[in-house]
């Protein structure tokens, strides 16, 4: 089937009843005890019945449970086969408690990127691409924490393009930023846990106005997912309170860099007009 297993639970999680939405949970959470072992095992170890998992298997649109562990195994194949040695062997280390923090910490963060690029969905990332090419306007939204990584797409485009803009910027209305708005444009919402629920609002807003809207976030249960017409989660795991953004950096920068690749001629142009700008106001120095 088409995507990351955790984005298709997440365009079906609020439909799902709140046992299924345990087995969904344990699944997400526990996806190599999912992979290797019996259902009647992980039944036990979860202590959630066997049916539980078989009625989600269907409710995801697969024939039973024993189609969905062949889907993940292959999956978690491609993530591992995609593994560095470095990413390899401080996982091993981390696991057997060698690790200081410093190494702990950057452990997890190449654990979270190497799991993101090793499950992007190729064909959705694609579409998005190709959206954001050929979208009259783009608005870019970032919720709380995500604020930092929103600038930094809309910094980065604006080098690019001249359409994209940031939402709800300096106490700017957001309101305003998707007002008139329609299928010919991309809203991109950044969020992550704790959730703002004026980022699911505006998703959702922007979906009903025909735009094609884009979520950035860390897990199945963000309520912005079911809005998405492409959703993206970037793992977030950390060895301490607050949750990472390494991911989510390196998934806006990967999607620049594919921006950058087609842009062609205009975006050349443009990236050497704003550097001759910059030097002129003296916004940028070679010292």
């Amino acid at each position: 089937m088409d995507g990351p297993l955790d984005i298709r639970i997440s365009a079906s999680y609020d439909d799902l009843s709140g046992k299924l939405k345990q087995a969904a949970d344990y699944l997400v959470e526990n996806q190599i005890d999912i992979a290797t072992r019996s259902l009647r095992s992980v039944a036990e170890q979860s202590d959630i019945a066997p049916a539980s998992f078989s009625r989600l298997a269907r409710a995801l649109g697969y024939e039973d449970f024993g189609a969905l562990r062949g889907d993940l195994r292959t999956s978690i194949g491609r993530r591992v086969n995609r593994a560095t040695p470095r990413e390899q062997q401080l996982s091993t280390l981390q696991s057997e408690g060698q690790l200081d923090f410093p190494e702990s910490f950057a452990a997890a963060c190449i654990r979270n990127i190497e799991t993101l690029a090793g499950s992007l969905p190729a064909s959705q990332l694609d579409e998005t691409v190709q959206k954001l090419h050929a979208a009259r306007t783009v608005l870019v939204f970032g919720a709380l924490s995500s604020t930092g990584v929103a600038e930094h797409l809309t910094y980065m485009a604006g080098l690019l393009f001249d359409n994209w803009s940031l939402a709800g910027r300096m106490g700017a209305s957001l309101g305003a930023g998707l007002a008139g708005l329609n299928e010919d444009d991309v809203v991109i919402v950044i969020t992550q846990s704790p959730f703002s629920p004026r980022a699911a609002r505006a998703a959702e807003l922007a979906r009903e106005n025909g735009c094609f809207v884009v979520v950035i976030t860390d897990t199945h249960t963000c309520p912005a997912l079911k809005y998405a017409a492409a959703g993206f989660i970037t793992p977030s795991k950390t060895p301490h309170f607050f949750s990472s953004y390494t991911a989510s950096l390196f998934f806006v920068e990967t999607l620049m860099g594919l921006l950058a690749r087609i842009g062609g001629e205009a975006s050349r142009q443009r990236i050497a007009e704003v550097e001759q700008n910059n030097r002129r106001l003296q916004e940028v120095s070679d010292g």
